[in-house]
């Protein structure tokens, strides 16, 4: 029967084209605007690293005191307090990490000097982050020690400098600098950049190389990320990174909840040994939160996300609203069909049943519709979202089910009233007013 009903929906649909029509751009408009504003959403409130994000914390301490960080520790660490928390080895990996920029100078003539964009950090941030390589790898503990010349690069600026070739164990000129290539990542698209939210909330241009903390430190490479300081310090390197400015962030690999609250308890006690060499002078404010916990409280996701979703998603039900409307007036009309065929001995149920079929090829040609015009309006996002943001949202083989399946769903939920009403038909009344 369900090809018998699906026919005559088909021929329903024939013959009020305008009608079906105006259903069809309404649903397809309602949803295309839906699906538009919730791949923007859905690009920028995802788990970035869905396997672990429950494992990997942030670390906050409050070098500030009360009145100065409202009550909330800065995100940053200072450079001695990030060593002596990673010297204590409380955690099974862990990474002091802050973002660094350099020039890159190939050695094809050719080329000029170009800017680049990294990280400084130690070699247990590529298996804590889970990075993927596609040549060599990380270096080692050892490296890290002793403040090796070694560096890890990102395949863009791998393709760009060497042609995609196997870069590993040719060396690369920084500043000046010659360092060794130990790895190259592969594309990594772990957005937003959970561990460096400052550089346009997570989404700006991903970092291209890797040097071990140390080098970086040692090198005098000044941060490129956040960079407080409570109080001023005396002009050089050494005064700047002995100094209470923060700039260094602290993450640690903990598997278990027991973990967590011991590494919690670490924290606190480290702080109280600080307020007790005269350091601090307050109780302890320490903050350990994982993946998420750490996105949702520095609201990465933008705010004007949020609201187009909600702005799209209240237009697609007035859109539904007409489409109820417009089913309402069109099986209405079809009183008389309807009261003859109950008058053949056809029931409530088959009479729900074609019209839902009918409803649903409504849907489905609003899908179709709506696919088109989700396509256009992702191209089109970049004139209401930044750019860092607008290229995030792309159409994938889930979005345009996605869309096709709202559509339908959306279709026959709008139906229900409709085909309601026009099974409720009389068909008594119906054959003696005709």
């Amino acid at each position: 029967m369900f090809g018998y009903y699906l026919q005559l929906g088909f021929r329903s649909l024939r013959r009020n084209p305008v009608l079906t029509a105006l259903m069809v751009l309404v649903i397809g408009v309602g949803v295309a605007a839906s699906m538009t504003t919730y791949s923007v959403f859905r690009a920028t409130s995802g788990d970035p690293i869905p396997q672990k994000s429950s494992q990997l914390y942030i670390a906050q301490l409050d070098n500030y005191g009360p009145g100065e960080s409202d009550s909330e520790p800065m995100p940053w660490l200072t450079w001695r307090d990030s060593l002596a928390l990673m010297n204590a080895h409380r955690a099974k990996r862990q990474t002091a990490l802050y973002p660094i920029g350099a020039s890159v100078v190939s050695d094809d003539p050719t080329q000029l000097a170009s800017p680049v964009r990294g990280y400084a950090a130690f070699a247990d941030m590529f298996p804590m982050f889970d990075v993927p390589f596609q040549y060599g790898g990380p270096w080692s503990a050892e490296d890290d020690e002793s403040r090796a010349r070694v560096i890890v690069i990102g395949k863009t600026l791998n393709d760009r400098l060497f042609h995609g070739e196997n870069s590993v164990g040719r060396e690369l000129d920084l500043d000046g600098a010659k360092f060794r290539i130990v790895g190259v990542t592969q594309r990594w698209d772990a957005r937003p950049r959970f561990f460096d939210l400052d550089n346009h909330r997570g989404f700006g241009d991903l970092g291209e190389l890797y040097m071990p903390f140390h080098r970086a430190i040692d090198d005098h490479r000044m941060p490129e990320g956040g960079n407080v300081c409570n109080r001023p310090s005396k002009p050089g390197w050494d005064n700047f990174i002995r100094s209470e400015c923060i700039f260094v962030s602290l993450w640690v690999e903990l598997p278990t909840a027991a973990a967590a609250a011991d590494y919690r308890r670490f924290l606190r006690d480290y702080s109280n040994q600080q307020r007790d060499a005269g350091r601090f002078t307050w109780e302890p404010n320490v903050r350990l939160r994982n993946v998420m916990e750490w996105l949702a409280f520095r609201h990465v996701v933008p705010p004007e996300a949020r609201m187009s979703l909600l702005i799209a998603l209240a237009f697609l039900v007035i859109c539904l609203v007409n489409v109820v409307g417009l089913l309402l007036a069109k099986f209405m009309r079809r009183a008389p069909e309807i009261g003859v065929r109950r008058a053949l001995g056809a029931s409530r149920r088959d009479i729900y049943a074609q019209f839902l079929v009918e409803a649903a090829s409504v849907g489905l040609a609003g899908g179709v519709l709506g696919v088109l015009l989700t396509g256009v309006g992702v191209l089109g996002i970049g004139l209401v979202f930044e750019p860092a943001i607008a290229k995030l949202a792309h159409l994938s083989i889930s979005l345009l089910c996605l869309t096709v399946g709202v559509a339908l769903a959306s279709t026959l939920l709008a139906a229900f009233y409709p085909t309601w009403r026009a099974a409720q038909v009389q068909p008594a009344w119906q054959l003696k007013s005709n």
